[in-house]
């Protein structure tokens, strides 16, 4: 048993939980089954790895790149908040589990027990998949940092819900599975018919924070345009006139657009506050500081576009061989930051400003309410959601939508994580996920489950699993084209069948 633990441990700590190299294993995978030769294989694995790899070279520079501005509205004006960000969240749930004095139903629980259930929710993803001509359920979800910290959310969330079963670990981890691995399939699959259209045949879905969010968003904007009077324009085909036609360079609107926004509050904050956090040094001057670290916005989104187009052509080709071998018809579920590599670019640089308006109105309302939980904002929401769904909003309906879905997804983030996180506890903490789905839909699942208890868990259960099934019904004729064959899938499409 210890050596089957150990195993578990060290794959669990240095593949499944790290995405690169998930990505790379399931590389590895599809391209054996595809019976390809060894150097083709350890290329591909290579190119997936590092590809994923510079991904988060991106992602992680723009995170730094908005640090100062976290830290500033925090200590520069003195608000004592919650900070909505997967890794506060996380951070949270481990200090609730490490405090004696914490909330009765976790407090002393070991966070190996959300390894478990992350194991056991994503066998169940696998199930469901392996089964999709009774479930429907097309994608698997394969983002193994998200999967950490989700489980850790939904194992506080769903522990709250059932405190009396604080002490029977294995039924509890029945009822987290049961939720948590239906989310992951129902969620990922939610979103195939959009990621397939954008990417025009990638053979990918989104899996992450904001699938329930950007689903939502999608048909919004699709609705805009069907009853808009006006014909709904993408972001990149407006063409502006005289000196504004500098906008329609990507980089240029970028790095304007960036600058006037982080500018404005970094000016706010002062020299002397970025030299004493040691975000900037005596030596340096303030303005060009400024417009230093605006542009690195533009570098950053450019690195993680790279590292998009890097691993995902690998893992395309190379998941053709586990969906026609192990799981047929199936779609690997992928990090959202894929997306900014197909969408129009100025959509990502739209939907983040305007998720962040949302957000900060959110926050000012929060101040002047006298919130119990007043929220500070976190970068991976702000920029993460609504940049995604700025994306997809603007393939759907344009330019209106990808300006109106992530500002009100701002609201969103912000509103529904201060009404959850101090409802659970986890507030007291520090910090709560708060990503759309996180904001909005297990909110709801867990009043549901907290209020009818079983029949909660029940109820919770069926209704996700009616998903894929309205899904399928709504598109009988192309539903399984669209992982199986998507350039008849859309011929079919174009002569009405669907």
């Amino acid at each position: 048993m210890d050596i089957i633990m150990g195993a578990w441990t060290w794959f669990a700590n240095n593949i499944l939980t790290q995405p690169a190299y998930f990505i790379g294993l399931i590389v590895v995978l599809g391209y054996a089954l595809m019976r390809k030769p060894w150097y083709d294989i350890l290329a591909g694995f290579i190119k997936a790895v590092i590809g994923y790899q510079i991904l988060l070279v991106g992602s992680g520079g723009l995170t730094n790149a908005f640090r100062p501005i976290i830290v500033g509205l925090q200590q520069r004006f003195n608000i004592s908040s919650m900070v909505i960000d997967p890794y506060f969240g996380q951070n949270a749930v481990q200090a609730a589990m490490d405090d004696p004095n914490g909330p009765a139903f976790i407090a002393g629980k070991s966070f190996s027990l959300v390894m478990f259930l992350l194991l056991f929710a994503f066998i169940l993803n696998i199930v469901l998949v392996a089964l999709k001509k009774y479930t429907k359920c097309r994608a698997l979800f394969t983002t193994g940092h998200v999967q950490v910290q989700q489980a850790s959310t939904a194992f506080f969330l769903i522990l709250f819900a059932f405190p009396a079963l604080r002490d029977q670990d294995w039924a509890t981890l029945a009822i987290m599975t049961v939720v948590l691995g239906l989310y992951w399939a129902v969620g990922s699959n939610l979103l195939i018919r959009d990621s397939q259209e954008l990417t025009d045949g990638a053979g990918l879905t989104i899996a992450h924070q904001q699938m329930f969010g950007v689903y939502f968003s999608s048909r919004v904007a699709e609705w805009m345009s069907k009853h808009s009077k006006k014909e709904s324009k993408d972001v990149d085909d407006i063409k502006l006139p005289g000196f504004l036609k500098i906008f329609n360079e990507n980089l240029v609107a970028t790095g304007i657009l960036m600058t006037a926004f982080f500018g404005t509050i970094l000016a706010i904050l002062g020299r002397d506050f970025l030299i004493e956090h040691e975000f900037m040094t005596e030596s340096q001057d303030f303005v060009m500081y400024i417009i230093t670290t605006s542009f690195s916005f533009a570098v950053y989104l450019s690195i993680l576009q790279l590292g998009v187009r890097t691993f995902v052509t690998e893992l395309t080709n190379s998941f053709h061989g586990i969906s026609s071998k192990l799981l047929k018809g199936s779609v690997p579920g992928v990090d959202c930051a894929v997306t900014f590599g197909f969408g129009a670019p100025n959509a990502v640089t739209i939907g983040f400003l305007f998720g962040a308006l949302g957000q900060f109105i959110a926050i000012g309302a929060l101040i002047l309410l006298q919130s119990p939980v007043v929220v500070m904002a976190g970068f991976v929401p702000l920029f993460f959601d609504n940049a995604v769904i700025g994306v997809y909003a603007n393939k759907r309906g344009g330019l209106r939508a990808a300006c109106l879905l992530p500002f009100i997804s701002g609201l969103l983030q912000v509103f529904g994580s201060a009404l959850i996180a101090g409802w659970v506890g986890m507030a007291a903490y520090g910090g709560y996920l708060g990503m759309w789905d996180w904001a909005v839909v297990w909110p709801i699942m867990t009043g549901v489950m907290k209020f009818l208890s079983y029949a909660g868990v029940a109820i919770v259960a069926i209704a996700l699993l009616a998903i894929p099934q309205l899904q399928y019904r709504a598109h009988k004729e192309t539903y399984f084209l669209e992982v199986e064959d998507w350039e008849k899938c859309k011929e079919m499409r174009t002569k009405g069948i669907k």
